[in-house]
């Protein structure tokens, strides 16, 4: 019998009804909504200063190529007459909470994943997850003023898929007997876990659909990508095992790079960090939390495959204060670097010392 199991029978406990719920412009659309002046202009909502990085934008905005994590001036050289509105986020927590609310009323199984988007199991429920997401839908708009998309699946990544397939104010569904033409032509760049690195790689090797990642082994697939491979055989065929789970608390989020080549002197680790700042940058922005922020911290690998790592409390979360744990971490060992890490860690408790989020994306704009 064959190693590799088929898609089929790895859909054995895939008679969930998981819906991925993801607000519409969530922020700009806030804003839009107490500023009805404001609902036939491109609207961004960001820091205010020349070296912000915008939030989130609506799709006025987006017609001009914005998005979230631009910087402002760039943003405004794309369109002029784009309006930029602080960042609130008492607003935006006030009506996350109240849509959660909603939620909560057909499952116990809510998985926030930031402000604006969460996952629900409605499994056990004897309606349609189609007809839940719909009245959900309906209610938000009653409640709120403010539009969401669903997107309802056998499991989370199709069912997150399937939320931004028919944006905004879209409903689409994806059945158990869809998938495997639903998979064979959807790029890879939608499967979960498929960053801008595993993308390129990917497209280096002229794979740029899952149909394609399709014909490739398991095996194969492990001896290219390493672990995650064996969960890309898994996910190009649109299985994902992961459970729903509530009240999941993140304490931290980071981003790390190993490097084909070591890094000799610490100019070069500058170079690298500026980098990994910037993809912290975004990350956070996509996160769209508004947990406070306590600690920076860095964690470098060096050749011999040691590492060390320096965090602190009390400093700004800013692109210099992390070049200063680079320099500390880089002069504890005379050995090149092969990995650099750069995350924050979220309060715990509100009188844990930390700055806000929107604090944190006052860095950088060159």
């Amino acid at each position: 019998m064959s190693t590799e199991k088929s898609a089929a029978a790895q859909r054995g406990n895939m008679e969930r009804k998981i819906i991925h719920l993801d607000m519409d412009c969530f922020y700009a659309a806030i804003e839009v909504r107490d500023r009805p002046e404001l609902r036939s202009e491109p609207v961004a909502v960001g820091g205010l200063s020349s070296r912000g990085v915008l939030t989130t934008c609506n799709y006025a905005a987006r017609a001009f190529g914005i998005h979230s994590a631009m910087p402002n001036f760039i943003a405004l050289r794309k369109c002029p007459h784009l309006i930029i509105v602080p960042i609130r986020f008492d607003v935006y927590r006030f009506e996350s909470k109240r849509i959660r609310s909603i939620m909560k009323e057909y499952t116990d199984l809510v998985e926030p994943l930031s402000l604006d988007e969460a996952y629900l199991d409605v499994s056990e429920s004897k309606r349609s997850a189609t007809s839940i997401a719909q009245e959900i839908r309906r209610r938000i708009r009653q409640t709120t003023g403010l539009v969401a998309s669903a997107g309802v699946a056998p499991n989370k990544m199709l069912a997150k898929i399937a939320s931004d397939w028919e944006k905004p104010d879209g409903l689409f569904h994806i059945s158990r007997d869809e998938i495997d033409d639903f998979m064979k032509d959807l790029p890879v760049s939608k499967i979960w876990g498929i960053g801008k690195k595993t993308a390129e790689k990917l497209l280096a090797k002229q794979i740029t659909t899952c149909g394609q990642l399709q014909t490739f082994t398991s095996l194969e697939l492990t001896h290219m990508f390493g672990k995650f491979g064996g969960d890309l055989y898994e996910l190009c065929r649109g299985i994902d095992n992961r459970s729903v789970i509530p009240n999941r608390i993140r304490k931290s989020i980071s981003v790390e790079r190993t490097f084909s080549t070591n890094l000799e002197t610490l100019d070069q680790c500058i170079l690298k960090t500026r980098d990994i700042y910037q993809e912290l940058q975004e990350d956070l922005l996509k996160l769209k939390s508004d947990r406070p922020l306590a600690k920076l911290f860095i964690k470098v690998k060096f050749s011999d495959f040691s590492r060390t790592t320096v965090e602190r409390t009390g400093i700004d979360i800013s692109e210099s204060s992390a070049l200063e744990l680079l320099q500390e971490a880089f002069s504890r060992k005379a050995l090149p670097v092969r990995l650099i890490g750069l995350g924050v860690r979220f309060a715990t408790s509100p009188s844990a010392q930390s700055h806000q989020l929107e604090f944190s994306f006052q860095s950088r704009a060159h």
